[in-house]
């Protein structure tokens, strides 16, 4: 691996959503995520993670360097065995469990942030079964907010066959069963994102991660399609670097340089274009560099 970056960079990133369900509750019968006071869209920070992660190791094809941690189907602590076996210490106690002297469990921690792309970009708690530490990623997001308030529709689906011969015979002879699905018909979300250049020296984030995560953001949306969430899209990444690790000025005041409107405040939006995306360029703060990857 190469050197971790040497800047902190601020990120906004916008994308949409034309009649699907971006991220949906388990808690509410998988209905869109919504503010409750508000009724503004939401979509988690774990999401926006999931789908870098996928597109990643998609990209990667799950080659060292850029194995993808948290998976699905992955049993975690097998990935901690794993580095235990792959530096020679040795696997004891009930079940396999080890919690690791304070030097192996370091060794172990640096092995899983070299091995693993998502632990060294977000971080990861391992410290079950064997254990490989805790790592606190440099790379953090927050929950994504649509500018407006969305109105999710609840739809009736039917499908053609039954999964039984019980549900056949209660169906005397139709096969057609039942289902709902929830979707948003359009709804234009922003989330932001930081990056620490003091937490990337710690896991070995690099440039080319750097490069990768970028990539992630602006096409992640196009490997990830489903009957569930409709038209997906990246319309906005905007990156700010600054010129050191510690940063040149607040991220609250670089996000302010990116403004989104609706062209028509009294009407209802239904597409990418019923926004306008303002992006104040004029008297960049001392050493700052706006880089504008998507849009």
């Amino acid at each position: 691996m190469t050197d971790s970056i040497k800047n902190r960079y601020d990120f906004v990133l916008l994308f949409d959503v034309i009649d699907g369900n971006p991220n949906g509750d388990p808690d509410a019968g998988n209905m869109p995520r919504m503010d409750p006071q508000t009724g503004h869209g939401l979509v988690t920070d774990v999401c926006l993670k999931r789908k870098v992660r996928n597109y990643v190791g998609l990209k990667q094809g799950e080659q060292p360097l850029f194995e993808i941690y948290v998976k699905e189907k992955a049993v975690l602590n097998r990935q901690h065995e794993r580095a235990y076996q792959a530096l020679g210490f040795a696997l004891s106690g009930e079940g396999g469990k080890r919690k690791g002297s304070g030097g192996e469990v370091e060794k172990a921690r640096a092995w899983m942030c070299g091995n693993f792309y998502d632990v060294r970009t977000f971080g990861a708690v391992m410290s079950t079964g064997i254990n490989c530490g805790q790592v606190r990623g440099p790379v953090q997001l927050t929950f994504a907010r649509s500018f407006d308030p969305i109105t999710p529709a609840e739809h009736s689906i039917t499908r053609m066959a039954v999964a039984t011969e019980k549900e056949a015979e209660a169906q005397q002879g139709d096969n057609r069963t039942m289902g709902r699905k929830f979707t948003v018909p359009y709804g234009l979300y922003r989330a932001h994102g930081f990056i620490s250049a003091h937490l990337a020296a710690q896991t070995g984030f690099s440039d080319e991660d750097l490069a990768l995560l970028w990539e992630a953001l602006g096409s992640m949306f196009k490997h990830d399609h489903s009957a569930a969430r409709g038209q997906m899209t990246t319309r906005g990444l905007y990156v700010f670097q600054h010129a050191t690790a510690l940063g040149n000025a607040p991220a609250h005041r670089l996000f302010e340089r990116i403004a989104v409107n609706l062209r028509d405040p009294a009407g209802t939006p239904r597409a990418f274009n019923d926004y306008t995306v303002t992006v104040d360029e004029s008297g960049p703060p001392e050493g700052m560099t706006l880089l504008r990857l998507v849009g």
